[in-house]
């Protein structure tokens, strides 16, 4: 059964196994996005450029299945059925990240996000995933997050863990914002760096199925297929396109954020 364990005073959904298993199929793997919670916009995007643009993938094949979690062994397990290029998604801060890692090729792709969109994003799914315990009010899960006493910890020592490891070759971060105001230029970048180069045709095509209209009809990627002992969607849609933190904080929050 799964279990939310404590380690290094940060919760995660894991097993005592998980550690373990994926150090010994790390190298194995090509493609890791991470991210603080928040990983799907990325799974999506990294899915249509593996797939030159052709969505038939995204639309056949959940999102949880195309990019795995590492830190579950479920998503381990599935992650080695996949084929290669396989795309590995993790939540992990980077001290807790296997350390076959570093002495591997496996390219990390690191998502940053402004933490005050991260609190609102991951309140809301706080509230909708029913094995996490009730977040309460935004002001006291607002407490609970500036606290690091959050699945995953501090959003704060993630970042500063993550970006460590700026100039080293096979690592490459992108801010959430930079999606948001120019995902074509994104893409071209993404691609640059994961020596994946797509034809124009096949650039528009990933810019175009990765939007959030589109993944928002997309059962396969609005997590409309999760049980209802997973997610309650009756508190709330999964996907949100995000972007409403001053309707939910107002100026007293943002200005503590």
């Amino acid at each position: 059964q799964k279990k939310n364990l404590k380690k290094f005073e940060i919760c995660f959904p894991g097993t005592k196994k998980m550690q373990k298993k994926s150090e010994k199929n790390l190298k194995k793997c090509q493609k890791f996005q991470i991210f603080f919670p928040g990983t799907v916009w990325m799974l999506e995007i990294l899915s249509l450029i593996r797939q030159d643009g052709d969505p038939r993938w995204c639309r056949s094949v959940p999102n949880w299945d195309r990019g795995p979690w590492l830190e579950t062994l479920l998503g381990l397990r599935r992650a080695r059925a996949n084929a290669r290029p396989r795309i590995i998604s993790s939540h992990l801060p980077v001290h807790m990240f296997p350390k076959a890692f570093f002495g591997s090729k496996a390219k990390v792709i690191y998502t940053v996000r402004d933490p005050k969109d991260v609190l609102v994003s991951l309140f809301h799914f706080a509230r909708i995933f029913r094995p996490y315990r009730d977040p309460g009010s935004l002001g006291d899960f607002m407490d609970k997050f500036l606290q690091g006493d959050v699945p995953f910890g501090s959003w704060f020592q993630h970042v500063r863990g993550w970006l460590q490891l700026r100039g080293r070759e096979n690592f490459f971060w992108i801010s959430y914002e930079e999606l948001q105001q120019d995902l074509r230029g994104s893409v071209q970048r993404l691609c640059s760096f994961l020596c994946h180069p797509l034809s124009p045709a096949a650039l528009d095509a990933v810019v175009t199925n990765a939007s959030f209209a589109a993944m928002s009809h997309n059962p396969m990627s609005n997590f409309s297929l999760s049980p209802g002992f997973i997610l309650d969607r009756s508190r709330g849609p999964f996907l949100r396109k995000g972007g409403d933190t001053w309707g939910h904080l107002g100026t007293a929050g943002t200005s503590r954020g």
